[in-house]
């Protein structure tokens, strides 16, 4: 198994798992590990977990790829690997629980911890997607099957929704202001999310829903 928390300023935003196969790193938002930065190359790396070990490859010369302070092309990670993307940082780890880094700050361990305990309790609730109700992607699915989902971009609207024990909930980071929930805005507040709610992120008009079981 193969866990990878992107941090930002120091701040846990994402986390995720992987099983097997291949992970694809990139600002393009069809990786299996999505960065929103221009600063992270749309196909920035690949890695390739097998049962011996962990293979990380450059997929871009021109964006670089550190590990542990160090440029590298390619390498094998091991368990507890900071890999630095731009201006974001990646957690590697094994196994069921976060390996702590010990000069990584109190707030940084609480993130983790705070991710790790929004992260198990998702396995058996409700999968849930958002549809595009208009503009030219009209009709797109947004499969919420992360801890955390960011929506948006920088300079308008930016939201995040988190999959909890207890069901989606959605709150602003960016733009709060102009971020609706059934066209109520949500300023400051984390509202739950129900079935069939409209979400207005930066004037792009979604529709929640949840798969039927």
């Amino acid at each position: 198994m193969a866990k990878f928390t992107v941090f930002f300023n120091d701040k846990a935003i994402n986390t995720q798992l992987f099983e097997t196969g291949v992970v694809h790193i990139g600002r393009d938002d069809t990786n299996d590990l999505a960065v929103d930065s221009l600063a992270v190359a749309p196909a920035h790396a690949v890695v390739v977990i097998r049962e011996e070990g962990c293979l990380i490859k450059q997929l871009n010369e021109n964006f670089p790829l550190v590990i542990n302070a160090e440029k590298i092309k390619e390498a094998v990670l091991n368990d507890g690997d900071k890999i630095n993307v731009g201006k974001h940082s990646i957690l590697f780890t094994t196994g069921k629980a976060f390996i702590r880094n010990p000069d990584q700050n109190n707030q940084t361990h609480k993130d983790i911890d705070s991710l790790n305990q929004e992260l198990q309790p998702t396995l058996h609730i409700p999968e849930a997607n958002l549809q595009v109700m208009d503009g030219k992607h009209i009709g797109r699915m947004i499969p919420l099957k992360k801890a955390m989902t960011r929506l948006g971009h920088s300079g308008g609207s930016v939201a995040v929704i988190a999959k909890r024990k207890d069901g989606y909930f959605i709150s602003a980071l960016e733009g709060n202001d102009t971020l609706t929930v059934n066209h109520n805005n949500i300023s400051d507040n984390t509202i739950k999310l129900n079935n069939n709610d409209l979400v207005i992120i930066d004037h792009t008009t979604m529709q929640f829903f949840v798969d039927k079981q």
